[in-house]
């Protein structure tokens, strides 16, 4: 069993795939890009905004299911200049507790719309 989850407070899918699955309690997250949903163009302010507005966009993803970032057992980040790998992580760790998840870091040659930076993730709903 398998459903998707949509919320109109992150950005809506720029291709067919949906925000996120709910595979019997375990979330997967698409990829986050910096976009505003309001809007759904980059934000304006570098890795720093880009990397907020993805975090953002995951945690109403994340909402939609029920679930927060406390929930996330792992994170993929997929990031364009690893040189920004220090601030991205600075940001990242405003959004995210102890204990935290699972991550890896990937440096990529371009993502879509000229972005800096996505980030995907996995949650799990508690028993």
């Amino acid at each position: 069993m398998k459903r998707s989850i949509l919320t109109p407070k992150a950005p809506t899918p720029i291709g067919p795939y949906s925000q996120a699955i709910d595979a019997r309690g375990v979330i997967f997250c698409s990829g986050q890009i910096g976009l505003d949903p309001a809007t759904a163009m980059l934000v304006d302010g570098g890795i720093e905004a880009e990397t907020r507005r993805a975090l953002e966009n995951i945690r109403e993803v994340l909402a939609a299911a029920d679930l927060g970032p406390q929930d996330v057992v792992k994170t993929t980040i997929f990031l364009v200049d690893l040189a920004d790998f220090d601030i991205v992580n600075r940001v990242y760790g405003e959004h995210f507790n102890a204990p935290y998840a699972a991550r890896s870091t990937v440096g990529v040659a371009a993502l879509p719309r000229n972005a800096r930076i996505e980030i995907e993730a996995v949650a799990m709903k508690r028993d």
